[in-house]
């Protein structure tokens, strides 16, 4: 079981690729999951990643506070000022608009740590600047969606502030819970978790792109270009901002990948409770899930590669 479990997390960017092409080509076949399991969903992968989370990494925000507040900043900047450059460069329609902003002002995604991992990176500024970045997100994705978005449709900045705190922190607090009370239990089931949410997040998917596949033939290329270009952006920003303030390797490489991976389980869960109006808004939420993981492993790869190279140069 656990080689198996090895073997889904390693083809995550396959196995969502898969579930987002079944769900865009045979809709039906998701019919009996709405998006309104888009939420719930969501909250059973963030209890798993507090499962997963060692309070003792919050301590490295007081002990090494300048790493993880250079992720901090650059996360809030760059993805959400990159959405609203892209939205205007492409001419998106409100319904589009919306959706990418969403994703751009949304924390880091959990993958990040597991490709920050298989990049060689540091690991615990990885999880340093996740933790953060999801524990503030009740107040700054919301304040910077009605700041980005509010000419697009009334943003409800409470509503959107208690739905965070529903999906995302009342999850992690009862995972960490768990984690303090019956260790055992955590521990017995780590090694199934990535696999689990690796599943999970696939369902998320195919559930956003079946809902909205008919839409999708219309805007669907100018979509995808716009996520690619949007991930992109954050992977460069991320890793020239490490660079400009001389960083290692390792921790270029870990904020590169926080910030270019967002939480787009998130900001599908989001757009679909609170702007059920507009149809098309969790679709750059759900091409994010898709295309980062595919960029991630491609990432990986590469930043493996350097810090290889870093760690053992040639005489």
């Amino acid at each position: 079981m656990k080689r198996l479990c090895s073997i889904i997390t390693k083809f995550i960017a396959v196995i969502v690729l898969i579930g987002a092409a079944v769900a865009y080509l045979w809709p039906a076949s998701m019919s009996h999951i709405s998006t309104k399991w888009v939420s719930p969903l969501l909250g059973v992968v963030m209890f798993g990643m507090g499962l997963t989370l060692d309070v003792r990494e919050f301590g490295r925000v007081f002990t090494h506070p300048r790493n993880v507040l250079v992720g901090f900043l650059c996360q809030f900047t760059i993805m959400p000022l990159a959405a609203v450059l892209l939205v205007r460069l492409f001419s998106l329609p409100p319904e589009l608009a919306v959706g990418v902003i969403l994703v751009g002002c949304c924390p880091g995604g959990t993958s990040s740590n597991v490709i920050t991992y298989l990049s060689k990176g540091d690991v615990a500024l990885s999880v340093g600047m996740t933790s953060v970045s999801t524990l503030v997100a009740p107040v700054i994705t919301p304040l910077l969606v009605k700041l980005l978005a509010g000419a697009y449709i009334p943003i409800r900045f409470w509503a959107m502030f208690l739905s965070i705190v529903e999906v995302i922190i009342l999850p992690i607090a009862l995972g960490l819970l768990i984690k303090r009370f019956f260790p055992r239990f955590s521990q017995a089931v780590a090694d199934y978790l990535p696999a689990f949410s690796t599943i999970i997040i696939t369902v998320i998917v195919m559930a956003v792109v079946a809902a909205n596949s008919g839409s999708l033939h219309i805007c669907g290329l100018t979509v995808i270009v716009v996520v690619i270009l949007h991930n992109l952006l954050g992977l460069m920003l991320g890793l020239l901002a490490g660079k400009l303030l001389h960083m290692s390797v390792r921790q270029m490489t870990a904020v590169s990948i926080e910030v270019g991976m967002q939480n787009s389980g998130l900001a599908c869960s989001l757009a679909a409770t609170h702007f059920a109006s507009m149809a098309l808004a969790p679709v750059p939420g759900a091409v994010f899930s898709v295309w980062h993981n595919i960029s991630g492993a491609l990432a990986a790869k590469v930043y493996s590669h350097a810090n290889n190279l870093h760690n053992n140069p040639k005489p």
